[in-house]
């Protein structure tokens, strides 16, 4: 304020007249025809004493890589069940057993994970519907006999396989392949529910489209195995699993991409994009070879089963890598939660 004339007025303001034209998002143009400068500089996100908004996962490598064990183990007992209704032992057998196998690394790396076996055992003593880490506890436990016992009667030694309990066994491996067939398609799903349901934006916002990726990459790396291990004559099943479940994979993980919002950036940059962009590559390329050269070399066959498979578990990596990303960025948890208050305002003036 000053008091030169004995009136109180207002000073002026440190732009001068350039105040009165200004405009808030800097639509207009000077008088040079210039573009003319905001005079609200742009909103740059962040938190308090420079925190993110949410708490990035603890988890370490071991919770992708347990993503992609249980998964290889759904797909690979599909295939098993297959191949057993079908009379291709060979496959049968490399199925089984890689089955079995990516089983007890999956169940290792998960209570590895948790820190203390018990944590598990405690797990079991609820089972809550609305939970999708009790649920997917329990579909572990159904799965786990049945692939179990299959697995056991491949590896029964000729010597028992004429004795009472050989034959039984015999007997039970194909309903416990197929008890576990039936229940590994949920086995490869649960893991994509259990990480859309946490805070996560990149994990949450994609809560359609997860099950589906990681169910073809259950598909595709199951296949890829059976190509891998069993000959050339019986892995027909095998390379049309891997192909479809490629297929599925790959159409899932691009609609995460093009989805409409800022969310989508934690899946196309980073990290996460170049493990997810060196997974369609393998993952297109040994979908590919299976439907055409697999089919004729063996060769060509395990190196198609071996991209399927590097294929899937670094389509686990790369989506574990976008979810710990959105954590870490405030405007990704910021931006979504405007565009939903402002769309629920227009739909309440709408109405």
């Amino acid at each position: 304020m000053t008091e030169d004339d004995g009136i109180l007025r207002e000073p002026p303001s440190d732009t001068g007249a350039a105040d009165i034209r200004a405009r808030t998002f800097g639509s207009g143009r000077d008088d040079d025809g210039s573009r003319e400068r905001s005079a609200v500089p742009r909103a740059e996100f962040g938190s308090y004493y420079g925190r993110p908004v949410l708490k990035p996962p603890v988890w370490e490598w071991k919770v992708p890589a347990y993503l992609f064990t249980g998964g290889l183990s759904a797909g690979a007992a599909l295939l098993a069940a297959g191949a057993d209704l079908t009379g291709r032992p060979a496959l049968r057998r490399a199925s089984r057993l890689g089955s079995f196998g990516a089983l007890v690394a999956s169940m290792y790396l998960l209570i590895a994970d948790l820190g203390r076996p018990e944590r598990f055992h405690h797990m079991l003593r609820v089972a809550k519907p609305s939970s999708p880490m009790s649920v997917g506890t329990w579909i572990l436990v159904a799965y786990g006999p049945g692939n179990g016992l299959a697995a056991t009667a491949e590896l029964l030694p000729a010597s028992l396989r004429a004795t009472l309990p050989g034959r039984l066994l015999r007997m039970a491996a194909r309903p416990a392949g197929l008890s576990a067939a039936a229940l590994a398609p949920g086995l490869a799903s649960y893991t994509a529910v259990l990480l859309s349901q946490t805070a996560a934006p990149a994990w949450h916002e994609a809560h359609k489209e997860l099950p589906f990726v990681f169910t073809g990459s259950a598909a595709a790396s199951g296949g890829g195995l059976g190509m891998l291990l069993a000959p050339v004559a019986e892995a027909g099943p095998a390379r049309r699993l891997g192909a479809a479940g490629a297929a599925a994979e790959l159409l899932a993980s691009r609609l995460i991409d093009r989805r409409p919002g800022l969310v989508t950036k934690a899946y196309t940059t980073g990290r996460a994009h170049h493990l997810r962009r060196a997974s369609e590559y393998l993952t297109l390329g040994g979908a590919v070879a299976a439907v055409s050269v697999a089919r004729r070399s063996r060769l060509a066959a395990a190196a198609a089963g071996l991209a399927l498979l590097a294929g899937s578990a670094l389509q686990r990596f790369g989506t574990f890598e976008a979810g710990v990303a959105s954590t870490k960025d405030p405007a990704y948890v910021v931006v979504p939660q405007r565009e939903r208050l402002e769309a629920a305002d227009s739909e309440r003036r709408g109405s």
